[in-house]
């Protein structure tokens, strides 16, 4: 589990076993049950990225909700989203291996962010990763009810393809921008894990 999930899965199981104490049943089933989500939304199983020093590796899980012809900061590029649902593992891991030069804080709306307008106005992390190949830019955008978007990363750090570099909490998404000259591998409605899965390759 993720260390930050401690302190939001601690007091529903403390009260947990306090309502069980005093016999009160119901509250204490609801309150262990609630704790258990918990500990399964900040759960951070291990991944190994693949080996292929081309790939492009999701930085989250979820499902693909857009691939499109996005310009950024007057680059040609495509841009692809991925909606994290509750479900989903959210903790956020590095597309390719490399160093990140920028990491923005831009505060924002909460639109759902299964919504396409959520990757141009929700609170969000930009983050500017410079590889080997290239630039590329990955974002994690906080949703409706995900409402802190955590970056454990600062300019300057060295990332390895699949890294952990942060957590988004309850229900998200995330955005790669790749410039011309990557291939997009994946469409709408595929899903993808975070870390593992392919979703591009450099030329």
């Amino acid at each position: 589990m993720v260390r930050d999930g401690y302190k939001f899965a601690a007091p529903p199981l403390v009260l947990g076993v306090v309502a069980g104490l005093f016999g009160w049943t119901v509250a204490c089933v609801i309150l262990f049950l609630l704790g258990a989500f918990v500990v399964y939304f900040f759960r951070d199983p291990k991944r190994v990225p693949p080996a292929d020093p081309l790939a492009v590796v999701s930085p989250g899980d979820g499902r693909v909700m857009e691939v499109v012809d996005e310009p950024f900061e007057g680059r040609p590029g495509q841009r692809i989203s991925i909606f994290l649902a509750l479900w989903n593992v959210h903790v956020s891991r590095s597309p390719m291996a490399g160093r990140l030069v920028r990491v923005d804080y831009q505060p924002g709306r909460f639109h759902v962010a299964a919504r396409a307008k959520a990757s141009a106005e929700n609170e969000q992390n930009v983050l500017h990763l410079e590889t080997e190949r290239g630039s590329i830019v990955f974002k994690q955008i906080a949703g409706w009810i995900a409402r802190r978007v955590i970056c454990w990363k600062v300019p300057g750090d060295l990332v390895d393809t699949g890294e952990r570099i942060g957590l988004i909490r309850f229900g998200s998404r995330m955005d790669v921008w790749l410039p011309a000259g990557v291939d997009v591998l994946v469409r709408p409605g595929q899903h993808v894990a975070g870390g593992v899965s392919i979703v591009a390759r450099w030329r």
